[in-house]
């Protein structure tokens, strides 16, 4: 017979992530002097590493 196995024995198993993903975005002018976004997904130690983003 199968095991069964609650959502709260999963969730237990489950470790916390050591880092924080977060959307960084940058804006760079070009040339012809428009503005151009760009985007990309961070990994940070702690959320108060934000700051030192460039």
């Amino acid at each position: 017979m199968a095991k069964q196995q609650s959502f709260a024995d999963k969730s237990k198993a489950k470790a916390k992530a050591a880092f924080v993903t977060v959307k960084y975005i940058k804006t760079v002018k070009t040339d012809s002097g428009n503005y151009k976004f760009q985007e990309k997904f961070v990994k940070l130690s702690d959320v108060s590493k934000v700051t030192e983003l460039n």
